[in-house]
């Protein structure tokens, strides 16, 4: 048994690398982590709580008074009250709506904050990737240098070809070797702003390939949805919301407020109890709150039409850089398709064809154009990543 638990306790940690091997598994592991969306999320709670009080009705109000006469008469006289005041109950009925719909904007606001910070991970995972794809390449690259450097030290002994050739081909080869350090250094700086995003717990991520991403066909019906899950949208329309729900509650409060209880009044050996009520008409104090929830609520109204402007225009924007970023990238992956530059340069040098100045811009040239893809490509699902943020 002791066996078996120090087995499970060893292979956990093995496990949970294996698990966040995607960068799905990675966002999982950052929403359930990260330590800024914990915090998030009890601050939500406990607004929410808070937005439920002073919706009840007040306390009940206890008085006691104990009043004497002259010292002469030895007189006294104890009063004793319990009362409570009531709203009319559609004022009830307005102040819960206006809970819920202040509890609706501070979720809406946690949403938000949630998606930010997802979208960070998730631009973090895309720089990961893009720079495994581009470790990678550079290990090939640095591969054929070297390979290349060994061969042009035989030709240079061989008296096939001058120092300055070979000194292009060993600059070459300091050129990969620095450029796979670089990009190494790189990789590393992602994966540790992803393990900050994770709560300080290290995530790991070996992709090399994008993962697919299909952009809207019709921007227009993309966006009628879109705009329902934006959380600054939402917020918008709540606070809108609200104003309107407090233009009502104001005009109910200058209703007057009932009071009733029990009352108990005893001077010398005579008692007297019974029923008191009480009304109290608020003349002076709501003033002007009425005209003042209507400029707010017609504040707000204008909000929501310019808060929808601006994201249509943001979203607008965003999928026309996607969209042209992606073709970009399209374009990119159809020339590479079509092309082996490495292997027939190097038949080509082999052959005497070509020097190796030549071969070496060549070389350059096509791996350029690897480089480029790879950065249209990252640029793209980027792109993509914050136009469909609200989706994660």
């Amino acid at each position: 048994m002791r066996k078996t638990f120090l087995i499970i306790a060893l292979a956990a940690p093995l496990i949970q690398l294996f698990a966040q091997s995607t960068p799905d598994a990675v966002l999982k592991s950052v929403e359930q982590n990260n330590t800024t969306l914990k915090a998030l999320r009890h601050t939500a709670d406990a607004q929410k709580l808070e937005n439920r009080t002073g919706i009840y009705l007040p306390g009940p109000e206890a008085g006691f008074d104990y009043l004497w006469s002259d010292p002469a008469t030895k007189a006294t006289r104890i009063d004793l009250s319990l009362t409570q005041s009531f709203d009319i109950p559609t004022i009830s009925g307005m102040r819960s709506r206006l809970s819920g719909n202040r509890n609706a904007s501070v979720e809406w606001q946690y949403l938000a904050g949630r998606r930010d910070i997802l979208l960070e991970a998730k631009e973090a995972c895309i720089d990961v990737i893009y720079y495994n794809a581009l470790i990678r390449e550079w290990q090939i690259r640095l591969s054929h240098a070297a390979e290349i450097a060994e061969a042009g030290r035989k030709r240079l002994a061989a008296g096939d070809i001058n120092r300055l050739e070979y000194n292009n081909i060993e600059m070459d080869v300091v050129n990969a070797r620095g450029e796979l350090a670089r990009a190494e250094a790189e990789r590393t700086a992602a994966l540790s702003q992803l393990k900050r995003l994770n709560g300080g717990i290290p995530v790991t991520l070996s992709d090399t390939a994008f993962p697919i991403v299909i952009l809207p066909a019709s921007f227009d019906a993309w966006f009628a949805e879109a705009e329902q899950k934006n959380p600054e949208m939402a917020i918008i329309r709540q606070e809108a919301e609200i104003s309107r729900n407090l233009v009502s509650l104001s005009r109910a409060e200058r209703y007057p407020v009932l009071s009733a209880g029990y009352m108990s009044e005893k001077v010398g050996r005579e008692q007297f109890q019974g029923i008191t009520t009480g009304i109290s008409i608020p003349l002076w104090e709501n003033k002007n709150h009425v005209a003042s929830a209507k400029a707010a609520a017609l504040a707000a109204g204008e909000r929501v039409a310019d808060g929808r402007l601006q994201l249509l225009n943001h979203y607008g924007t965003l999928y026309e850089r996607a969209g042209n970023l992606n073709r970009i990238a399209a374009d990119y992956r159809e020339a590479l398709g079509n092309l082996n530059s490495a292997a027939l340069l190097k038949k080509a040098l082999d052959a005497g064809q070509i020097s190796v100045v030549e071969y070496l811009m060549q070389l350059s040239i096509y791996y350029n154009l690897i480089s480029l893809s790879l950065e249209a490509e990252r640029d793209y699902q980027k792109a993509a990543a914050e136009l469909m943020a609200s989706d994660l």
